[in-house]
């Protein structure tokens, strides 16, 4: 029963205390006590059995207004916001975006359990599974999926069209026609952009001072992933700039890795640029084995490349990025409407120098390439 309906009866109940005329014999209390009386306020000295009457009388009024401000026995808990993550990959050794995003949400204050719970879904580099991992995440009823990987977020868009979707490290999310804009992303995808096109050219600068005379560099990249195609066709324009002829690695699965790498060495390329996805990511320790068994000096855009042996790595701090979904989850569980909230990009990017890998190809770090490093693996 709501306040408004107990006005009336608490002040129905203080006007019957009010007016009691009946006398009603007065016992003293000896102790000396502060006592309230309605026709003279506060006052020392006895308490009358008519005041503690009225006192019982305003007590239990209280008691009724608490009683119906806790919730009965039959009301139900309030629901814990569902947060669903999908990936084209697998776990990753450095958190990936679970563990940052649930470390994002605690920073802002959220506590597991209580103010959200967390389901996740892995290819684990089997591309064909998304589209059932997303059906299946959409069932379970999330108030908010985020997905990391072109492939993963069109899996999530196409299972739902209403629920509010996180993305995140997307290459190019306007050309994978998921946003509109990334000031005005006018759909229910909203995120972070990984801005991979625009720092291509980046990369294969770093590799060419790297690897001086270099003139042919070997790209490997996901064909079935359109953002990543993307990617390489930026690259081609970036290399053609630098004077710099790519050789194309596109593959589907991880197993023809190993003769495209072969093609790669009898057309006498003298590096490797990695087009990262998460089939990618989920095989690196492949890419680097082949680079060291090639001699070939590598770099892609994710540190665990570098981590695994590979030569190089630059691009956006990956921490920051999957931390920095939690943003986007608070503000859509808060009300905030996907439509409208501006795609962000990277502010934070990250040189990671392997200096064991660089001595074993005898190549010798230059001073401007290594005061750019914010890591360097020794």
């Amino acid at each position: 029963m709501s306040l408004r309906v107990w006005g009336p009866v608490l002040r129905r109940l203080r006007s019957s205390a009010l007016s009691i005329t009946t006398p009603i014999p007065v016992t003293p209390v000896t102790s000396n006590v502060w006592a309230w009386s309605y026709s003279g306020g506060m006052r020392r000295g006895t308490i009358a059995r008519r005041d503690l009457l009225r006192g019982g009388l305003a007590l239990a009024g209280l008691g009724l207004l608490a009683g119906c401000a806790q919730p009965g026995p039959g009301t139900p808990p309030a629901k814990v916001p569902r947060i669903g993550v999908l990936s084209s990959g697998g776990p990753s050794p450095t958190g990936g975006i679970v563990e940052n995003c649930r470390q994002g949400l605690r920073d802002i204050g959220y506590v597991e359990g209580r103010d959200f719970t967390l389901e996740a879904r892995w290819a684990e580099g089997d591309l064909e599974r998304l589209p059932g991992l997303a059906a299946e995440l959409v069932r379970l009823g999330p108030d908010v999926p985020a997905a990391t990987g072109t492939l993963a977020i069109v899996a999530l868009q196409r299972a739902t069209g209403t629920i509010p979707i996180v993305m995140t490290n997307l290459g190019d999310p306007v050309g994978a026609h998921l946003v509109a804009s990334l000031g005005r992303p006018g759909g229910n995808v909203t995120g972070l952009s990984g801005m991979a096109i625009q720092l291509t050219s980046k990369r294969l600068q770093l590799l060419t001072e790297m690897v001086p005379g270099v003139t042919r560099v070997a790209a490997t990249w996901n064909i079935v992933d359109e953002s990543m195609s993307a990617e390489y066709r930026e690259s081609q324009a970036a290399a053609l700039a630098l004077g710099v002829e790519l050789h194309p690695i596109g593959i589907r699965t991880m197993a023809e890795l190993d003769q495209a790498y072969e093609a790669a060495i009898r057309s006498r390329v003298g590096g490797m640029l990695v087009i990262a996805d998460p089939l990618l990511y989920g095989g690196r320790e492949k890419l680097t084995e082949l680079a060291s068994r090639y001699r070939l000096p590598t770099i892609s855009s994710d540190p665990a490349f570098a981590a695994a042996g590979g030569l190089m790595s630059y691009g956006p701090n990956q921490a920051n990025q999957h931390r920095r979904t939690a943003y986007f989850v608070d503000k859509i569980l808060k009300g905030a409407n996907p439509a409208d909230l501006p795609v962000e990009q990277p502010t934070a990017f990250d040189l990671v120098i392997n200096l064991k890998t660089a001595q074993a190809l005898g190549l010798t770090i230059p001073p401007s390439v290594l005061q750019q490093a914010t890591e360097v693996i020794q």
